[in-house]
């Protein structure tokens, strides 16, 4: 189940916010400019599904965010246990780090935390199947799926090179819980 967790960024055992409630959690992540929304499809691909098959059960909602975006590409990414360099991987995604345009992520199988520190505050997203989620260019944020992750995702980008990130060197991430 989807859910968002709200703190100051300066007592993360202290939770301000805590909803399950999909029209809460979009309302409060938009007051930071963050969209958020549940998809459904009359097809559920299997996780096991080769990325043409993902992507066409999800086209007529990636083409009109596309379209709406101006995005230009779209992916599927999968993180598993198995996946080559996992701790490594997962370790980039850990660190607090920006992008240069928005970072639209669909929940197909699985979840994870995107998790957003917008001035005082440290918003903690736990997306799970049926989520989109998209990040403003310039938010500071991190992700975790966890130790033993099991995520496929769709991405979205304007700029066709991919995911690059611009880390801030703050270690805020390491005072919060991860997934």
């Amino acid at each position: 189940m989807s859910r968002l967790t709200i703190y100051a960024d300066s007592t993360p055992d202290a939770p301000l916010v805590r909803t399950e409630d999909p029209e809460r959690i979009a309302q409060e992540l938009s007051s930071i400019g963050v969209r958020f929304e549940r998809w459904s499809s009359a097809v559920t691909p299997s996780p096991d599904d080769d990325e043409a098959t993902i992507l066409a059960a999800y086209r007529p909602y990636l083409n009109a965010l596309m379209g709406e975006t101006g995005a230009g590409t779209a992916d599927v990414i999968r993180l598993r246990p198995d996946t080559p360099n996992l701790p490594a991987l997962r370790q980039k995604f850990l660190s607090e780090h920006t992008h240069t345009e928005d970072e639209v992520r669909f929940f197909v199988h699985g979840s994870g935390n995107f998790i957003l520190h917008v001035d005082d505050r440290v918003y903690d997203a736990h997306c799970t199947q049926g989520d989109l989620i998209s990040v403003p260019t310039g938010i500071k944020h991190w992700f975790d799926a966890g130790e033993t992750p099991f995520v496929t995702a769709l991405r979205v980008f304007t700029d066709t090179t991919g995911w690059v990130a611009h880390y801030t060197g703050d270690p805020i991430a390491d005072h919060f819980p991860a997934a």
